[in-house]
């Protein structure tokens, strides 16, 4: 009677670790660590903003239509916040669409800071643009595991036999993923040599 006791409690065990009574939560929770280091990386990128505009406006102060656009991206992109559980694909598309205006403006202000050589040399300024270079490549590092993260969350409460614990216990939805948000992002460029 004790063994089948022990054989019916290790049986239990076994078919509960691998149901995803466990799993899914975990999971869940490897998508908001995952989240909040997407998060981190673009506040990272917000907070060298003003330092940036700061030294370009001390050698351009006449590109202030420029230096505006950064700045009110920045403003845009840091008041669009969203907890894990509001990612969905319209509140991702916002997210979204608010960092890439921010990207953007910071192109154009990097592109402006080429005609000012006094600009370009000043040491304060190189530091700035390698750290946003460096911020940069860790967004896209941190974007990465986020999509890492909700893959493997998604297939858990989507794929059996684990989906079928989340429709009887959890009943969570599958994340949203990042997408192509820059126009045109989905076809291939054209190029064309000799203007025909």
């Amino acid at each position: 009677m004790r063994t089948n006791r022990s054989f019916l409690a290790a049986l239990a065990v076994v078919l509960l670790g691998g149901c995803g009574v466990q799993s899914i939560p975990q999971s869940e929770n490897a998508v908001t660590a995952a989240w909040a280091e997407v998060e981190n990386q673009y506040q990272r990128r917000a907070d060298l903003v003003p330092n940036l505009v700061e030294t370009v406006k001390g050698y351009a102060s006449h590109e202030r239509e420029t230096l505006e656009g950064v700045v009110a991206a920045r403003a845009k992109a840091t008041q669009v916040q969203l907890t894990v559980d509001q990612l969905t694909p319209e509140n991702m598309k916002k997210f979204e669409a608010a960092q890439g205006q921010l990207r953007s403006a910071l192109g154009r202000l990097l592109a402006v800071a080429e005609n000012y050589p006094q600009l370009k040399a000043n040491e304060n300024f190189r530091d700035l643009q390698a750290q946003l270079e460096g911020t940069e490549n860790r967004i896209t590092i941190a974007r990465r595991r986020y999509i890492d993260a909700v893959q493997q969350f998604n297939n858990l409460v989507t794929v059996p036999p684990t989906s079928w614990t989340n429709g009887m216990l959890y009943h969570k939805q599958a994340k949203a993923q990042f997408t192509a948000t820059t126009e045109g992002a989905r076809e291939a460029p054209k190029v064309n040599f000799g203007g025909k």
